[in-house]
């Protein structure tokens, strides 16, 4: 039953965004909005709810893999670009965990919570791991590259626009470097160009920060010492 609710109020939120066009009209934002007061008015357990939808679940995999082919369609421009690519993504990476985990130390928060904190722009599974590994909680882990991608997929286009950003590896870079998966989605029904470059930041994102985090763990454990 879950899942066909799941998916009519999912399908409804589309059918809404597309009739009014605006940044908060996010379909996963109005579907969140819908199904969690639902499943609290009703008391049903988490545990029920993900095993009615664990199909959509093993969708995930071969949906970030179908974002490889945008990726495909725009490899000329990414093999004259990829020193901009690199550079971009690892001063984007770096100031992720940076600023993150110095908030965190400076405002004397729990060494799980930094832990958790340190994959918050990465894709979900990839800031689950980093998390666990560090000692953090992978569900506060989830939650954050939810929030974060949610936000950067309802604001980036409207602070694009403002600031007369247009190139599409500015645009498909910061995306990808801030917001991961769910803004990659939203640069996939903008351009195909912003999606390109949004789905390699993601990609080289998450690598950088598989690497990286442990070292930011411990300069964090050292401030807070």
């Amino acid at each position: 039953m879950w899942l066909l609710i799941t998916i009519v109020v999912f399908f409804a939120s589309r059918w809404l965004c597309k009739q009014f066009k605006s940044p908060f009209m996010n379909p996963l934002l109005i579907s969140l909005g819908v199904l969690i007061p639902i499943l609290t008015y009703f008391k049903i357990p988490f545990e029920t709810y993900y095993s009615d939808n664990t199909w959509i679940n093993y969708l995930l995999q071969p949906a970030v893999v179908a974002l490889a082919f945008p990726l495909y369609e725009q490899l000329p421009q990414i093999r004259a670009n990829w020193r901009i690519i690199m550079l971009a993504c690892g001063v984007g990476s770096v100031m992720s965990m940076l600023s993150a985990s110095m908030i965190a130390v400076y405002m004397q928060a729990d060494l799980s919570l930094i832990a958790s904190l340190l994959g918050k722009s990465v894709t979900t599974p990839i800031a689950m791991e980093v998390s666990s590994h560090l000692g953090g909680e992978p569900a506060i882990a989830a939650i954050l590259v939810l929030i974060v991608g949610l936000f950067g997929a309802i604001m980036a286009y409207p602070i694009y626009n403002v600031l007369n950003i247009t190139h599409p590896i500015a645009r498909g870079l910061t995306m990808g470097t801030v917001s991961h998966a769910l803004g990659t989605a939203t640069c996939a029904e903008k351009d195909p160009q912003d999606a390109a470059f949004s789905s390699l930041a993601l990609v080289v994102c998450g690598v950088i920060t598989s690497i990286l985090a442990p070292s930011f763990f411990s300069l964090a454990l050292w401030i807070s010492a």
